[in-house]
């Protein structure tokens, strides 16, 4: 037999093939080892595994994500939205069948392990658990790595599994496809005894992907239709930072997050401010019952100035918003006066992101919060408007905030000398996070600049 071409090699029985997949571990060594003894699929994945690893026995995986951090990677994954297509044609068929179903991403990390109890327990000895990586670069020939490694629907049975740990079970794995792009964005995967490589295993698990990449399409399309739907009517705030900007700029609203100038909405049409004017204009907004020119005095100069600097300040702003508001389809945003006070309210940014911050939502919070509060004012109200910001969203991230928030936090102006939120992050991030490098090299920096 071994003297054929092996591309058009004569039938072989299931206990055959395990047999001579024994003997390619045997033979790994050897010059023919691998073309000897492999089908032509796992000997390809062989080749590739040997460039990762040497030894068979040293190819485990590795923990990628735990915890919280894994919850937010899964919600944010195209994947998720095919769970409900993959748990009811092959999870629930497969209770109490000695199977599991396993769904990974496009880099061979598994997010979901369902399945028979007793199976997922014993899976737990190979570290087959979600938030691992079964790639072919970390575990070497399995049959979601493999899947992935060549776009194609693989099974893998006992010893053909590169990693000798693996040897008790056999599995059949079917890439996912992006639907519209056609590029790769996941595996579905069935792992147990020989069932798990049975003909119909792969015929279920080739029709359950297919179904979920049609489901995915449909949801696309429900979802464009939904959104030229909502074009024609008053949209409700979503939970994307992306959606919550896009709302404070169709209010009548005020940015002054890291912002100079300042920037205020009436009427969806934008205005530029000066300090002095965003100021004001801020201390309105906030002070809904309005202010007295004396008041405003104590609240925006430092070293209190005269009523009559304050008033002809208020004029100007008046003239401006004003002037901006003319042809506009709604009131002007035009302050009244005795006491000085808004026609209406206006939503601004640095207390949206306080709200955010106090209800936990900290990834919408991040996506607004732009830097400190007018960063250029002294106004003492506004100096303490700024700190209560920073201090709080600080206080947030440190007590309560997720990796992936914490990360964010780390990458703002303010975030980037904080040696305690450094550390926090480095005590966040599981032990073999590829982020923990540039988390350590960050230490070491604010260390070296500010030690």
């Amino acid at each position: 037999m071994h003297n054929q071409d092996y591309d058009d090699p004569p039938p072989r029985t299931a206990d055959a093939l395990q047999r001579d997949a024994f003997r390619a571990h045997e033979n790994l060594g050897s010059a023919d080892g691998l073309t000897r003894w492999l089908r032509p699929p796992v000997r390809e994945s062989w080749q590739r595994s040997l460039r990762h690893h040497t030894d068979p026995d040293e190819a485990v995986p590795q923990l990628v994500f735990t915890g919280s951090e894994l919850g937010e990677y899964r919600t944010s994954h195209p994947l998720a939205a095919i769970m409900p297509v993959i748990r009811r044609l092959l999870v629930r068929p497969g209770t109490d069948t000695g199977l599991l179903v396993a769904v990974g991403d496009e880099l061979g990390r598994l997010l979901w392990v369902e399945g028979d109890d007793d199976a997922r327990r014993l899976a737990e000895g190979m570290l087959f658990i979600p938030g691992t990586d079964w790639s072919e670069r970390s575990i070497g020939t399995s049959a979601p790595g493999t899947a992935l490694a060549s776009g194609q629907s693989v099974q893998i049975s006992g010893a053909e599994h590169f990693s000798r740990q693996v040897h008790s079970w056999s599995c059949t794995a079917v890439p996912v496809h992006d639907p519209d792009t056609g590029t790769l964005i996941g595996v579905v995967d069935i792992t147990g005894k020989d069932e798990a490589v049975a003909a119909h295993t792969l015929a279920l698990v080739e029709a359950t992907v297919a179904a979920s990449e049609s489901q995915l399409k449909v949801e696309r399309l429900q979802e464009a239709g939904r959104r030229r739907s909502l074009r024609r009517r008053p949209r409700l705030p979503d939970a994307s930072p992306r959606a919550a900007h896009r709302t404070l700029l169709r209010q009548d609203s005020l940015q002054i997050l890291g912002r100079d100038p300042a920037v205020v909405n009436v009427g969806g049409r934008p205005a530029t401010l000066s300090t002095r004017h965003a100021e004001l204009l801020t201390l309105l907004a906030l002070h809904p019952g309005g202010l007295t020119a004396d008041e405003l005095s104590v609240m925006v100069y430092p070293e209190r100035t005269s009523v009559s600097t304050v008033r002809a300040e208020m004029l100007r702003l008046r003239n401006l918003l004003g002037k901006h508001s003319q042809g506009a389809p709604e009131p002007a945003l035009v302050p009244q006066s005795r006491p000085y006070r808004l026609p209406r309210g206006v939503v601004i940014d640095a207390k949206q992101v306080l709200g955010y911050l106090e209800n936990g939502a900290y990834r919408l919070a991040l996506g607004l919060y732009r830097g400190p509060v007018l960063p250029r004012s002294d106004a003492p109200a506004i100096t303490a408007l700024r700190s209560e910001v920073s201090m709080v969203l600080r206080e947030a991230m440190l007590s309560d905030a997720g990796p992936d928030s914490l990360l964010a936090y780390l990458a703002l102006p303010e975030g980037r000398d904080d040696a305690e939120a450094w550390s926090r992050a480095l005590q966040l991030l599981p032990a073999r996070s590829p982020r923990k490098a540039s988390i350590v090299a960050g230490l070491q920096r604010i260390e070296r600049e500010l030690g």
